[in-house]
């Protein structure tokens, strides 16, 4: 299948070039089999192909400067984009996604959007990457044991090797279970509870959004316009 190809994808040149040695491998292989494995079989599948490795079309590996780290894409139609927490315009905004626009009204004092699209963010350098890149419809998780972890997890150890004073922002347990990841003396890590409901409220006042553009003043670089 053309569109789980690395070289066929719609991704920046420059993660081609970093993550080219992950694409070699034998469990990557091992993803695109499985995949082209469930289209064969009418399997429903999200995001669309030339949608799987959108954060990384949509943010250069040396534009980096934030990482969100989501888990798996949503599984309903027309909602997963390739980016974390996002949905397309027109989509209705996800309820952590309200929730994270409601901590960003209160920490930055950014009006809340109306629609779901974070590619703005992605633009200026927030890599909004899931751990997990695919999902069969309405079946959250389907995809968990694929290899997908494998490849995310060598991709933020790359991040975490190859450039310095990033910003990562992981909310809940499974996003924090990725630390042992990153080398915390060269980046800034940010770490609170999910914006999820089910979380009852305690990611907000978590003032992410604020603490990453001091660190990224610090560093004499723009910080981000969270504004949708």
């Amino acid at each position: 299948m053309k569109q789980i190809k690395a070289a066929a994808v719609n991704i920046h040149d420059s993660w081609r070039t970093v993550l080219k040695d992950e694409f070699e491998q034998a469990y990557f292989a091992e993803i695109k089999q499985f995949l082209k494995s469930q289209y064969q079989a009418g399997k429903r599948i999200y995001p669309p192909g030339k949608l799987m490795f959108n954060a990384f079309d949509q943010t250069p590996f040396d534009k980096v400067r934030v990482v969100i780290l989501g888990q798996d894409p949503y599984h309903g139609p027309g909602q997963a984009m390739g980016l974390s927490f996002s949905v397309p315009y027109g989509v209705r905004v996800p309820a952590s996604l309200k929730n994270i626009y409601k901590e960003m009204h209160e920490d930055v004092g950014a009006s809340i959007a109306e629609h779901g699209d974070l590619t703005s963010w992605a633009q200026q350098g927030v890599l909004l990457l899931n751990a997990i890149l695919t999902v069969e419809h309405k079946q959250p998780g389907s995809h968990k044991k694929i290899g997908w972890q494998r490849f995310t997890d060598a991709v933020i150890r790359i991040i975490s090797e190859q450039r310095d004073g990033i910003v990562f922002m992981l909310w809940g347990n499974f996003a924090q279970s990725k630390q042992e990841l990153i080398d915390f003396d060269r980046h800034f890590v940010l770490t609170a509870a999910h914006p999820s409901p089910l979380a009852r409220g305690a990611y907000f006042g978590s003032r992410h959004f604020s603490q990453a553009n001091t660190h990224l003043v610090s560093r004499g670089e723009e910080p981000i316009n969270w504004q949708l």
